[in-house]
């Protein structure tokens, strides 16, 4: 079954910077590949990548981190009905959602992280899912022209689909946008482009 995302590569101005900003914010070893670019792109890219975690504490002390190592507070930390949460915006631009269901902590703050997740902003959410599930990606949960959940089984990378517009606002940031999504995601799908133009390469690639 086509359900695994094994990394994600983001195209930046400065792949030792990236690497250093990363290694500090989040740590996340070979999720994340780097590739200098310089692509025109403005506004929002379409895309937001999620850190899900166990409690408020660990949402804090990530959130921490990115800051102290250069991100841009977009929300801060704080909670609302369905959670603990914030979003940041890395110094190449990517925005990153850290989130956690929990209400309260339950042990000593830690910078685990329990899922990492790329949302992907359809402008025709349906059209997207079919792309997905016609390339054998198997759909776990959707809600209508809203929102789509993939099984991607053991990938360390989950994969969801969010109405762009929607996807925008969840982010805190404006919903125009154009140029590259600077995001190149390898996995089952080998070499793709979906119906939204996000670009997927074979696993094996030089980084």
């Amino acid at each position: 079954m086509n359900t695994t995302i094994d990394s994600l590569t983001l195209d930046v101005p400065d792949v030792d910077a990236a690497r250093s900003f990363y290694t500090q914010a989040f740590d996340l070893g070979d999720r994340l590949r780097f590739r200098t670019a310089d692509a025109e792109t403005s506004g929002f890219r379409g895309y937001t990548l999620s850190l899900v975690v166990s409690q408020p504490a660990n949402v804090r002390a990530l959130a921490d981190a990115a800051v102290t190592a250069g991100a841009r507070v977009i929300s801060p930390v704080s909670k609302s009905l369905w959670g603990v949460g914030g979003t940041i915006q890395a110094p190449d631009g990517a925005i990153w959602k850290v989130a956690t269901s929990a209400k309260k902590d339950t042990v000593p703050p830690s910078r685990t992280i329990d899922e990492m997740i790329l949302l992907l902003g359809a402008k025709d959410v349906v059209a997207s899912k079919n792309f997905y599930a016609d390339r054998g990606v198997a759909v776990a949960k959707s809600f209508g022209r809203s929102y789509v959940q993939f099984d991607t089984g053991a990938s360390p990378i989950g994969l969801g689909l969010y109405r762009y517009a929607s996807l925008a606002k969840d982010a805190g940031v404006p919903a125009a946008g154009s140029g590259s999504h600077r995001l190149t995601v390898h996995g089952a799908l080998g070499t793709a482009v979906d119906p939204d133009g996000f670009v997927w390469a074979p696993v094996t690639v030089t980084a």
